[in-house]
Formats: structure tokens, sequence, C-alpha cells
């Protein structure tokens, strides 16, 4: 029998879902209520539910934090009044992204969906994200030359700038921000263009906003809801790697 976890902050909504479920898929077991995404995380590592419908806005922890520190099969389901997350969702491998107030016949095709998911052997949810990321990526033309260095702007000064001696990239509205030991620097290049251009030995893109220099990576670390970050040498700021690949540093 399927288990399934609903996380909400909003009792009577969780009920009103878990009613709709009781009718539309019968044996579905619902585990007890999470009321925050701390709890939620919790719950989902321990009990190792084969559906999470997380809310996103939660206290303590967002349904989409809750969902990047997954690291079993959970498939993911954000139930949110808002569409403005359709594209974090996407990142951090919902399987389906469902708009209150919910409908009934738009939850059937969820059901059908979740259905479908749990009786087909599904790949590790880090290593199909990852392939779906890779296919919507431009291909990167042949025989690419590696960059050397960077013409790189800091107010009115632009700056040349060894590659050797980026910490990170990072996308940043407009610009792509680029971070060494001493200072950041702009580029107009956006992440989708430079990655083709850097050495993928050393350069690893761990975030769809973020390339890291794995040659200064310190060490990582993961927080309580099991989500990573990268500390990078003589820089404080610690780098969220989403789940799309959480799996280049299962090794570490």
């Amino acid at each position: 029998m399927p288990r399934a976890l609903i996380a909400d902050d909003e009792p009577h909504l969780a009920q009103y879902l878990k009613t709709q479920l009781a009718t539309l898929w019968p044996a579905l077991e619902i585990l007890p209520l999470a009321r925050d995404g701390e709890e939620a995380a919790a719950r989902i590592a321990a009990e190792a539910p084969d559906i999470a419908f997380l809310d996103i806005q939660m206290p303590g922890l967002s349904g989409l934090e809750v969902a990047q520190g997954i690291e079993g099969s959970t498939r993911v389901v954000f139930v949110t009044a808002y569409d403005e997350y359709a594209l974090q969702a996407f990142e951090a491998a919902a399987l389906d992204y469902l708009l209150k107030p919910l409908k009934t016949e738009r939850l059937a095709r969820c059901v059908e969906r979740l259905r479908a998911a749990l009786a087909a052997p599904a790949p590790e949810p880090d290593a199909q994200l990852a392939r779906a990321l890779q296919q919507l990526s431009p291909p990167a033309p042949a025989a690419v030359p590696r960059l050397r260095w960077l013409r790189a702007s800091q107010g009115e000064l632009t700056h040349q700038i060894d590659v050797q001696q980026v910490r990170y990239f990072h996308a940043d509205d407009k610009y792509t921000v680029v971070q060494t030991g001493e200072a950041e620097y702009l580029i107009r290049t956006p992440i989708v263009e430079l990655l083709p251009q850097l050495d993928p030995e050393q350069f690893l893109q761990v975030h769809r906003s973020t390339i890291v220099n794995m040659a200064h990576l310190a060490g990582t670390r993961r927080d309580a809801a099991s989500r990573l970050f990268l500390r990078i040498r003589e820089h404080e700021r610690e780098l969220p790697v989403s789940r799309a690949y959480v799996h280049l540093f299962k090794s570490m």
C-alpha cells in the first residue's frame, strides 16, 4: 500500500486534500499531517513515504527547502497558492505542481501521474532530474576553446582575470558575478553560455545559477534538513547545492 505525507500549516486545507485523495485513491495511506517544514523534513527522513504533498510556504522550512533535502525515492508534489514557484519546483524534482484552491479534476490527473510513477521502476531522483536538465540545455558547440582569461568589470574599471583564480560564478539579475578570493566582478555572459567554455573536470554546476571551481572547495556541510552546502576557501559565504546536483558530492 503506497503511503503519502501531507505537509501544510493550514489544517483545513490539508484535511480537504486528504478527503479528496481518499475518494480518488482509496488504497493510498495518508500519514498524520506535518504542520511545518522542519517536521515534514524529519518525517520524510524517518518514514520515507512514497509521496510528499508539500505546501511551499510553511514556517521553519519552505516546501522547496524540504524537497531539496530529500535523499530517498519520495516523490514530491507541491501544493501552493502561487504559480511563481514553478521553475524552482522543477529544480527540486517535483513530480507535479498543484495550485490552490485545489480542483478535483486537476488532482485526479495528478493521482494518475503518481500511480504511473509508483508502478514503474524509477531512477534515482537526482539522476532523473540531471538528465532532464541536460536535455533542456543547448548542446555545447564542438571543440569549444577553454577560457583562460576573463574581462570583467568592477565599477568603471575593466579587469583581466585568470580563470584559475575564480572561486565561483553566480547569476545575478542581468549579470553573472565572478567571485575571486579578493573581490567580485561582473560579466554579461549567462551561466548557460559560460559553462561549456570552462574545464568540466574543474568547474561544476551546483545550482541553476551557480558554477563552482572545485580547486577552491574547502568542504561540504549538511543542515538539519539534509540540504547540502559548499564551503569555499578564503570565502565566508556557503553555496547551496540544488537537488539536481547533490549526486555529484555523494562520495564526499
